[in-house]
């Protein structure tokens, strides 16, 4: 595995962190921003062109004097973003500066265990790159829908994922794919891809929450996810909302993703097309054998009572447990993004009158609660930005286990 050469001090990573969240910029806007003189940022920039990690496509506007040498990254930086959900995977290819350059995405079950998915996802990479556009890997940023242990890079005791429990997924995809691996909650990467090119990208502390299968919450504090001691902070799909409410699937009863995710929802739609609450519903259960978020959506579009009222019942449950959340974190926004986000601003709606109701005024005062604007691309998005953040630190910086403090036992 051929790695990629490292920042080799903080003033470079700081560099090539602008340079992939600003795009190409000139010598003297780089010393500008991180506070160096313009001797200084030569001679790091020199030294990451040496690196193969910076370019000089030209010259900038003058500024008043001669003229200085743009600054972009490497032409041939490539990043691979995996989404793995419940249902599908999604895989991109991107640029260093996170451009999409190639995108794919296909069904398949969490449940067929991670050798099965696993090898999907692989095959979907390995068609990306078939034209040749990107010949060598630089880093590979996975999400999987439960929490994650970092230091293994492996899925702890996930609740929908049966078979996944410390499957080593960060060492399986490096040792086929042949780049380094980094792996985390997906709700944790599509905040990611929220805080770079999404609607967050102009604040720094948000709340993006995740309604799909199940139900999570990236935290980013600072402009950095929160992740909590063991990984799993933001699991609030998993906070009790009525103890005498339905077995949820983490084996505990009246989870808020018991009552109100795509799966609850599913199975909420099948019972009001069988109990005849829902002709609508009804005759798409005859045609297809099965109900999604999206038949619930439809039929709420097309003016479906029941349909509309399982809506508003999940926004209202949603809500409230966010509400909670608002006072508690204070915010500056809220995203909602997921595929039951697609239920759109009906859904929305409720969300917002339950929170601005129910939190402290000073707290939902100035807080926008919208729905993600990148839809099914902040996934891959966040995750190749995840192991960008890896590989443009400092090997240092980029070490995952934890340091000792002198004098401590090994």
């Amino acid at each position: 595995m051929e790695l990629l050469p490292r920042p080799e001090n903080r003033h470079q990573a700081a560099l090539l962190g602008l340079l992939r969240d600003n795009g190409r910029l000139s010598r003297a806007e780089l010393g500008d921003r991180v506070g160096l003189s313009r001797s200084k940022v030569a001679l790091e920039l020199d030294r990451l062109t040496d690196l193969g990690l910076v370019e000089m496509p030209g010259l900038a506007r003058s500024r008043g004097g001669r003229r200085s040498h743009l600054v972009s990254l490497g032409s041939g930086l490539r990043f691979v973003g995996i989404d793995i959900g419940a249902t599908s995977v999604d895989v991109a290819i991107t640029d260093g500066e996170l451009r999409i350059l190639a995108h794919t995405a296909d069904e398949i079950d969490i449940r067929q265990g991670p050798v099965a998915v696993l090898q999907h996802a692989v095959s979907l990479v390995e068609k990306l790159r078939a034209d040749g556009s990107a010949p060598q890997l630089h880093g590979i940023g996975v999400g999987v829908p439960g929490p994650v242990s970092q230091r293994e890079g492996a899925p702890v005791f996930p609740p929908i994922m049966p078979g996944w429990n410390h499957f080593p997924v960060r060492d399986t995809l490096s040792a086929r794919l042949g780049a380094p691996v980094l792996v985390d909650n997906d709700v944790n990467i599509m905040a990611l891809g929220e805080l770079h090119a999404g609607t967050a990208r102009s604040v720094r502390d948000f709340l993006f929450v995740k309604v799909g299968t199940g139900i999570g919450c990236g935290i980013v504090v600072h402009g950095e996810v929160y992740r909590g001691v063991g990984g799993c902070a933001g699991d609030i799909g998993h906070i009790a909302v009525d103890e005498s409410g339905p077995t949820c699937t983490c084996g505990n009863t009246g989870c808020l993703e018991a009552y109100f995710g795509g799966a609850a929802l599913a199975r909420d739609a099948e019972a009001a097309a069988r109990s005849g609450r829902s002709d609508v519903l009804a005759e798409r259960l005859r045609a297809t054998g099965r109900l999604t978020a999206r038949d619930v959506g439809e039929a709420a579009a097309a003016g479906d009572p029941a349909a509309v009222a399982l809506i508003r019942d999940g926004g209202a449950r949603l809500g409230a447990a966010l509400a909670t959340l608002v006072s508690f974190f204070n915010p500056a926004m809220v995203v909602i993004g997921g595929g039951v986000a697609g239920l759109g601003h009906r859904l929305l709606a409720e969300i917002r009158s339950v929170v601005y109701r129910r939190s402290l005024p000073l707290a939902t005062g100035n807080l926008p609660i919208v729905l993600s604007e990148l839809g099914g691309t902040a996934g891959v998005v966040g995750a190749a930005r995840f192991v960008s953040e890896s590989a443009f630190s400092t090997l240092a910086e980029a070490d995952p286990r934890p340091r000792r403090t002198p004098g401590s036992v090994p």
